[in-house]
């Protein structure tokens, strides 16, 4: 038996063409049903706005990447997937799905005309640290008890891949499938009985087998999975950087601490000596100094004739 070999749904431009081509109306339908309402049939039918076309490969741009759709409902649904955190994540999703949401409206129409949005966000990173669930739906809530605005006019959802790690024979919802198959469906070499029995997932994953692919489409999907990988590349190298800046830094930090800590010590050695009642108020005063600033009251130790030398000296120096 001949093995295949699928493309990652999670490379921008094959989850363009498996969830937001002309033929992928079901396939969207159902991966909306498991995400958004937990497998229920609440999609019946939906629109996709700007479909992938095959005769768009040479000109397909990234700001036509992700998914918009129009569902039965009348709601908008934005989809994306992300495999690498960029600045400002968080405010990102927030902004775009508020745009969506307040563009629908123009001069002299009316709210009623309005249309709820869900925003999906696909990650392939942690999102939420303090988290352990792979499927976060965010709505409008009241802050004391929680309950829900009556309205669900906006909603966040994201999707952490990573979080996922159950095995093919432990899938049981029809959201496991999907996320199952958003994680392993490249490493795949036929179709399983299980993902096989959701006909959604079966023709997603005849869509994703590369020998389905025209020449321009696998060159496509080549190119645009080099640039992912040097893409992370780019943002592990930064970051490995940075983690090295923020070590030297510390222990620069740890040295000049250790420095102030000698000195300090030292100062106030030489001013118990001096002025041994007054143990307290030293401490207090000599706390706070810099490096600098004690290096010159060390200096100046030995001029000093009482305590209001020492406190007229201390007032100069914190000037």
């Amino acid at each position: 038996m001949t093995k295949k070999k699928f493309i990652s749904p999670k490379i921008d431009y094959a989850f363009k063409k498996i969830f937001g081509s002309d033929q992928s109306e079901d396939i969207l339908i159902s991966f909306l049903n498991a995400i958004v309402y937990n497998g229920e049939n609440v999609i019946s039918s939906l629109t996709i706005v700007n479909p992938y076309n095959p005769g768009q490969v040479e000109t397909l741009k990234d700001s036509y990447l992700d998914i918009r759709a129009v569902l039965n409902s009348g709601e908008i649904v934005l989809i994306e997937i992300q495999v690498a955190r960029i600045a400002a994540f968080h405010k990102r999703g927030i902004y775009n799905l508020c745009k969506t949401y307040a563009n629908q409206l123009t001069s002299g129409d009316y709210y009623l005309e309005i249309t709820p949005v869900i925003a999906i966000t696909i990650t392939d990173f942690i999102l939420f640290k303090e988290s352990h669930k792979y499927i976060h739906h965010f709505v409008f809530k009241d802050k004391d008890s929680s309950s829900e605005y009556p309205e669900h006019e906006l909603q966040l959802i994201f999707v952490e891949l990573p979080r996922f790690v159950k095995k093919l024979p432990e899938l049981q919802t029809l959201a496991e499938k999907w996320i199952y198959f958003m994680t392993q469906a490249q490493d795949l070499e036929e179709i399983p009985e299980s993902l096989a029995e959701v006909t959604a997932i079966e023709k997603a994953l005849t869509i994703a087998n590369q020998a389905n692919l025209t020449p321009a489409e696998a060159e496509e999907v080549s190119r645009r999975a080099m640039q992912l990988r040097d893409e992370i590349g780019r943002i592990k190298y930064a970051t490995e950087e940075a983690s090295k800046e923020a070590r030297e830094e510390g222990r620069q930090e740890g040295r000049q601490e250790g420095r102030i800590t000698e000195a300090r010590a030292l100062v106030l050695r030489l001013l118990n000596k001096r002025f041994p009642d007054q143990t307290v108020e030293l401490n207090s005063l000599v706390e706070s100094l810099s490096l600098s600033a004690l290096e010159e009251l060390s200096d100046a130790m030995f001029e000093l004739n009482n305590w209001e030398d020492l406190l007229t000296l201390l007032a100069e120096i914190n000037q």
